[in-house]
């Protein structure tokens, strides 16, 4: 999907695009709510999105699609470059930008398609414990399906469509949000400190203060993830035992 109020910008994406044998191009949007629509109401794996648009700006209508695809930025200012990795933008194209450029961003889409789990877009199989969240994970590996205790799940991270688990035995990918399976882990083990991580709170090592009040949170694996402002608080209120314990 092309969504640019600039009808030059689209033109030149649906040239290159055109060029590409493995690409359908399923929607051309000329606004914000134009798009938005577009991703509700149809499967839309790779959305070029310009971050300027008079209705409703790129990084609204991330907020307000029920399934964020893989996206690449599209604009010809380099100061939303950090928000749109905030985001889990997969690339930020500059304009104008050459023929190369745009081939190493659709490399790195394909990389990231090809790597999304071959299940028909099903989500994953769930174990629910006995206090009513979840246990297990059945995720997709190639050849079959392998089962991963939440306990050993270092942290979550979104990936478009989907959800990386990050763990010592590897990453898996399942086909869910992170707001469907947020409400259904142990609030007592996982916690959301960004946008796009929630992190078990057993595999955390070390917090380091960071720019505007952030901070960076240390994994055991040395992983090092962002801790937003939003969620600092709720983030330190589990340490501190203030935070509501249930099941």
């Amino acid at each position: 999907m092309i969504a640019d109020d600039e009808p030059m910008a689209r033109r030149r994406l649906v040239r290159l695009l055109q060029s590409e044998p493995d690409v359908e191009i399923v929607a051309q949007c000329v606004g914000g709510t134009s798009a938005v629509e577009a991703m509700n109401s149809m499967n839309v794996d790779l959305a070029f999105i310009d971050v300027q648009m008079p209705d409703l700006d790129g990084f609204g209508v991330l907020e307000r699609v029920e399934r964020v695809p893989y996206v690449v930025f599209v604009t010809a200012f380099d100061e939303f470059a950090i928000r749109a990795f905030d985001v889990n933008a997969m690339d930020y194209l500059l304009k104008p930008y050459d023929t190369a450029r745009f081939e190493k961003a659709m490399s790195r889409a394909r990389e990231r398609l090809a790597s999304a789990p071959l299940s028909g877009g099903e989500p994953s199989d769930e174990a629910i414990g006995a206090g009513g969240y979840v246990e297990r994970l059945a995720v997709p590996v190639k050849g079959g399906i392998r089962v991963v205790r939440t306990s050993d799940i270092e942290s979550f991270e979104t990936e478009g469509n989907y959800l990386r688990l990050n763990t010592p035995g590897g990453r898996f990918l399942v086909r869910k949000t992170a707001a469907e399976l947020e409400s259904r882990l142990d609030p007592r083990q996982f916690i959301r400190i960004h946008r796009r991580f929630i992190v078990n709170i057993d595999k955390v090592h070390e917090v380091q203060p960071w720019f505007s009040g952030d901070a960076i949170v240390i994994m055991q694996s040395g992983a090092r993830l962002r801790l937003s402002r939003t969620h600092r608080e709720a983030f330190h209120s589990i340490f501190s035992g203030d935070r509501a314990r249930t099941g």
